[in-house]
C-alpha cells in the first residue's frame, strides 16, 4: 500500500437527511480508501491511501463555524487503518473534537483505538462503534483477511466499554446467504464483551465493486452466485423483502438480549 500526502481545503461534511444508523450531524476522514482490503468494500480499490496532511487545521476552522453537533469519525474509510501509526490525523482531529466540546461515534474494525482511550474519555459523548461480519473464521478470513480477528475487536469492544465509553458493535455489512444463522451468536457474544448497542446494514454494492463482489463470490461460493443475482437484480442494495425480514430478525434478537439496536 502507498501513502500519499495531500493537502484539502475542506474536511467536514453536513449530513443533510436523518442519520439513523448512527445518529451524526458531521462526517470526517482522515484518510481516503482504506489499506484494510475488506473484499465487501470499495474504499479498497485504489492501492493508494491518501493521507490529508493539513486536516487539523482545517477541522478547526471549519468547527467554527457550525453549531454543535455528533461527527461521525470515519464514516467512509477506517480511521484507525495503518496508515494512524505514522501520521496520527485522527488522533489529532479528536483532541481537537475535545476541546471544542463536540460529540463523536468513531467507527473502526482496529485496535488502534486503544491509543487514545484517554481522549475519547474526555470527549462528550463519546460513542465507539466496532464492526464485525461473522463469528465464523472462514468467513471473516476470507472478507477481512488483513483486520484483526473478530475475537481480537470484541476484546477492543469490552476494554473501551470498561473505560467508561459508550461502545458497541457494527453488523456491517450483512453478507446475504452467509451469516444469517450466525446472528445470535454474535450478538449473544457482543453482549458477554460488554457492548452497549448493535448497529447493521445490508451489503451495498454499487458500481464497479459489484461485478468484483460477484467474480470474488464465484470462487468463494459458486453456489450462491445465482442467489446474489436474483437478490439484487439492477440495483446496488438487496430487494426490500430482505432488508425488512434481517431488520426484523435482527431488532428481535437485540431485544431479546436487551440491547439498544439502529438500521436504516
Amino acid at each position: 500500500m502507498q501513502y500519499k500526502q495531500i493537502i484539502i481545503e475542506s474536511l467536514l461534511k453536513k449530513i443533510i437527511t436523518k442519520d439513523k444508523l448512527f445518529n451524526g450531524n458531521y462526517t470526517i476522514d482522515p484518510y481516503q480508501n482504506c489499506e484494510f482490503g475488506c473484499l465487501y468494500c470499495d474504499s479498497s480499490i485504489d492501492k493508494i491511501v491518501y493521507v490529508k496532511t493539513n486536516a487539523a487545521d482545517v477541522f478547526e476552522k471549519e468547527l467554527e463555524k457550525i453549531s454543535k453537533g455528533i461527527i461521525i469519525v470515519g464514516s467512509v474509510n477506517d480511521p484507525y487503518q495503518n496508515a494512524e501509526k505514522t501520521f496520527k490525523i485522527t488522533e489529532k482531529l479528536l483532541k481537537i473534537i475535545q476541546q471544542k466540546k463536540f460529540s463523536c461515534h468513531i467507527l473502526t474494525k482496529s485496535d488502534l483505538i486503544l491509543r487514545d482511550v484517554d481522549i475519547l474519555s474526555e470527549i462528550k459523548n463519546c460513542t465507539v462503534t466496532v464492526s464485525i461480519v461473522s463469528t465464523k473464521v472462514e468467513i471473516s478470513k476470507f472478507f477481512e483477511n488483513i483486520s484483526i480477528s473478530t475475537k481480537d475487536r470484541l476484546k477492543v469492544m469490552k476494554k473501551l466499554s470498561d473505560s467508561g465509553i459508550n461502545t458497541g458493535l457494527a453488523i456491517i455489512p450483512i453478507l446475504p446467504y452467509l451469516v444469517e444463522e450466525d446472528f445470535s451468536s454474535i450478538i449473544k457474544l457482543a453482549k458477554k464483551f460488554n457492548a452497549q448497542h448493535i448497529v447493521y446494514k445490508t451489503l451495498e454494492l454499487k458500481g464497479d465493486q459489484k461485478f468484483l463482489f460477484m467474480d470474488l463470490l464465484k470462487s468463494y461460493r459458486f453456489d450462491l452466485v445465482d442467489k446474489y443475482k436474483k437478490l439484487y437484480m439492477d440495483s446496488y442494495k438487496p430487494n426490500d423483502d430482505y432488508i425488512t425480514r434481517m431488520n426484523k430478525k435482527l431488532d428481535k434478537i437485540c431485544k431479546n438480549f436487551n440491547l439498544k439496536s439502529w438500521h436504516n
